[in-house]
């Protein structure tokens, strides 16, 4: 069952445009219809963008049904300095709002299978490199569609954990189970999901010394110890490895761990061996949850962690590999947030269009870019 998506452009529609109304040429709608289009097309950059809608003069009606004016389109400077000025958190508001929309009308998650959503950090490196502000975003990533929900700008004087608050508060976090690793397992985070009517699913490492402690002693003897609540073990074969990955969750710490929201912790044991060489890995990571037993138990858990890794194959290696968006350098005023959120647009487009590869779906939409111009509603 596909759900009908609603219009990307009237969301842009609500956006603010900074620019002085004396000597506009270009709306600033049509100037973000005309980015989402040609990057679904393959292009990567405000340069690319310009060279796109010049190569395709011949269709007939494309600028006006972006939305321009005029007989021509913006050149590469008009892009560069448009992008630079937009407010990104007037944008990310705008874009936020719709994928929110779609996402309450897109099939909901079938029975037993809890709604995922994977936070995590990613740094722009060329553009830091050229000394651009806020070059570090923090995002959010749903595990079952792949779809970014949320992005945030991490201010260069405090980090991720300063910053995941102001993050999760613009949130729907109701219905939701947030995926994350160590650096955001706070105390003051786990409580603003639970005031949210949401769970959480946190690594513990040592930069929770007590907690960790406490982890540790607990599953010293894992799969062997009265307090098992629930085990499960799962293998894999594929890629030259076979994989064994067994979870063991316990209760017993539920009354003794000053926690919120605290519902159970466990002990995921990784096991990998190379078939090619017979090289053994193993790993041991812990972890707590605010999800009691009835809601998740240790399979659905397992589903959770393994779950959390789709914002690193699904979101950054796609931006960092199919867009270049680390090899990018640009720096003026807010142009590197503003690509990386336009990257994100159309990654969800993409995926709520249903493809599986993204380099198929530029293949696709350059082919025919009027199927572009009806994805985002012109």
């Amino acid at each position: 069952m596909k759900a009908k998506i609603r219009p990307l452009s009237d969301y842009f529609a609500t956006i603010s445009d900074p620019r002085k109304a004396k000597g506009l040429r270009h709306p600033l709608v049509a100037i973000l219809n005309l980015c989402c289009v040609a990057m679904m097309c393959g292009a990567k950059t405000p340069k690319a963008i310009a060279n796109w809608w010049r190569n395709r003069r011949v269709h007939r009606g494309l600028l006006k049904r972006l939305g321009f004016t005029k007989a021509y389109g913006p050149s590469k400077s008009t892009i560069y300095e448009v992008l630079a000025l937009v407010t990104v958190e007037g944008f990310e508001a705008g874009v936020n709002q719709w994928i929110e929309d779609n996402f309450s009308e897109w099939p909901a998650a079938q029975d037993g299978q809890l709604e995922g959503v994977a936070v995590d950090g990613k740094t722009l490196r060329g553009s830091r490199k050229q000394g651009a502000n806020n070059a570090h975003l923090l995002s959010a990533l749903s595990h079952r569609l792949g779809v970014t929900l949320r992005q945030l700008g991490v201010d260069d004087k405090t980090n991720e954990i300063g910053t995941m608050t102001e993050f999760l508060v613009d949130m729907v976090m109701e219905g939701r189970v947030f995926t994350m690793d160590a650096l955001l397992t706070q105390r003051e985070i786990a409580q603003t999901i639970i005031d949210g009517r949401g769970d959480y699913v946190m690594i513990v490492k040592e930069n929770q010394p007590t907690l960790y402690a406490d982890l540790q002693f607990l599953f010293a003897e894992p799969g062997a110890a009265p307090f098992i609540h629930d085990q499960i073990t799962v293998p894999n074969k594929g890629h030259g490895r076979i994989e064994q990955r067994t979870l063991c969750t316990s209760l017993d710490l539920n009354d003794l761990v000053d926690w919120p929201g605290l519902q159970q912790v466990f002990r995921l044991d990784r096991k990998t061996i190379i078939q090619k060489t017979g090289q053994i890995r193993t790993e041991t990571v812990y972890g707590i949850t605010s999800l009691p037993p009835h809601q998740a138990n240790a399979a659905q858990l397992l589903t959770l962690t393994r779950g959390h890794w789709s914002i690193e194959n699904r979101s950054h290696w796609v931006r960092d590999v199919t867009f270049g968006e680390d090899k990018s350098q640009v720096r003026r005023g807010n142009l590197p947030q503003m690509m990386a959120a336009l990257r994100n647009c159309v990654i969800n487009l993409v995926r709520l269009h249903n493809f599986r590869f993204i380099p198929d779906a530029f293949d696709y939409f350059a082919a025919c870019p009027f199927e572009a111009l009806d994805a985002i509603g012109r």
